[in-house]
């Protein structure tokens, strides 16, 4: 089965941001996707690629960007179709906010966005998918040819506790605390073709497996394998679906800027008959649960021999190697903003302080809302107790770690 793969001929940017529609009032859900489409025809309905889209409730729009050259581009995108929704969403007393979850919301009381693949969705997957009410961002990263897509998807799948604790914001499920920084990780994870990325050899071996999936009847096209890390052939990207929903635009820009050098960075070493990293499908599968759990206070296996580090440290290691990339692509600031989630907190963590300093999930949601609409993060004050917990120490050995990026060169 030959994939045609739309390669880019650089490291062009894309984003597609799931917000959630509150009632400014009760601050629960409300289910007018559609009328809000509706009333913005020209963002919604106009091209084949429009910035505003349906997702599968009807309390969620997608906002999606053009092509992008650059973050700056990227924000400045989404911030003028957020502008204009909530020229709509104002007077209706809505507001967007953004979590991996609606802390207080029960998936039983939506409904259904009137989209025919999001029908088909539901009866094929019937209540994995039903419970689905979980809001993340995807970014989408050009490459220049398909022979790169395989080896970067594998390099990327290292990093999916770090854009997952960077991002982590959906303690919360149906107004309980899970004790997860992501629950949203575990419940779209469940789908039959979500998850982490198998590791594969390369483009024919990945495309050999499409045609397996198609042929058993697993998936009916190749936009039904909702990997972690995935290519996109019809874009020509590498698209990281690992991101929780990030409730601000400068943390989304940190989202885009990460995924941005860290595929121009791994472009380049193949370039230079570098051979990636491609970590084992076990540790791929542990440290994602490890940041699922723990989130940035998890510690993340290194190696075969199961040694660990802090996530912390090797976050910290990972932002000072791609200083020089995003200098290069102009995106530096956007990346320092992750110094700052891991100074105030990532957005999991930001939600709990407000919960130990004896407010409630109305207060959380209201602080979602606030951050979404001023774009700060707000400090995490120290508090004596975590519910998340930090994970247990481990007898992995630190001293044996090999560097994040080492890469080996070909022979």
């Amino acid at each position: 089965m030959a994939i045609e793969f739309n390669a880019s001929d650089r490291a062009t940017l894309g984003v597609e941001w799931e917000l959630q529609l509150i009632d400014v009032h009760t601050r629960h859900l409300r289910q007018e996707a559609q009328q809000v489409l509706g009333a913005l025809p020209d963002l919604s309905e106009a091209s084949a690629s429009p910035p505003l889209r349906h997702e599968l409730m009807q309390c969620t729009v997608e906002v999606v960007t053009g092509i992008c050259e650059t973050v700056e581009e990227v924000t400045s995108d989404l911030g003028g179709t957020i502008g204009r929704l909530q020229e709509i969403l104002e007077p209706r007393q809505l507001a967007p906010i953004c979590a991996g979850t609606h802390p207080l919301d029960d998936w039983r009381d939506q409904t259904l966005s009137p989209v025919q693949r999001y029908g088909e969705l539901i009866d094929q997957m019937q209540w994995l998918a039903r419970r689905i009410l979980t809001f993340g961002v995807h970014v989408h990263v050009g490459i220049r040819s398909r022979e790169k897509a395989v080896p970067i998807v594998n390099a990327l799948a290292n990093y999916l506790p770090h854009f997952l604790a960077l991002t982590a914001s959906s303690p919360f499920w149906s107004g309980h605390d899970t004790g997860l920084a992501s629950s949203r990780s575990i419940i779209f994870g469940a789908l039959p073709t979500a998850g982490p990325p198998p590791r594969l050899r390369d483009w024919p071996t990945f495309e050999e497996y499409m045609e397996t999936l198609i042929r058993a009847g697993t998936i009916s096209s190749i936009k039904e394998v909702w990997w972690d890390v995935r290519p996109h052939p019809d874009f020509g990207t590498i698209e990281i679906r690992m991101f929780d929903g990030i409730p601000t635009l400068r943390e989304v820009g940190m989202a885009a800027a990460l995924s941005q050098s860290l595929v121009r960075l791994f472009d380049q070493q193949l370039d230079r008959g570098y051979g990636l990293p491609s970590p084992p499908t076990w540790v791929v599968n542990d440290n994602k649960w490890r940041a699922t759990r723990y989130g940035l206070d998890a510690r993340v296996i290194t190696d075969e021999h199961g040694s660990t580090v802090p996530l912390r440290d090797d976050v910290y290691e990972l932002l000072r190697e791609l200083e020089p990339v995003a200098e290069r692509l102009g995106c530096a600031e956007d990346l320092d903003v992750a110094w700052e989630v891991l100074d105030k907190g990532a957005s999991y963590e930001r939600q709990r302080t407000i919960i130990d300093q004896g407010g409630t999930l109305n207060d959380v949601v209201d602080a979602l809302a606030a951050e979404f609409r001023f774009g700060g993060i707000a400090p995490r004050p120290r508090r004596t107790a975590d519910r998340g917990g930090t994970e247990p120490d481990s007898t992995g050995d630190d001293a044996g770690r090999e560097p994040s990026l080492k890469s080996t060169k070909s022979t």
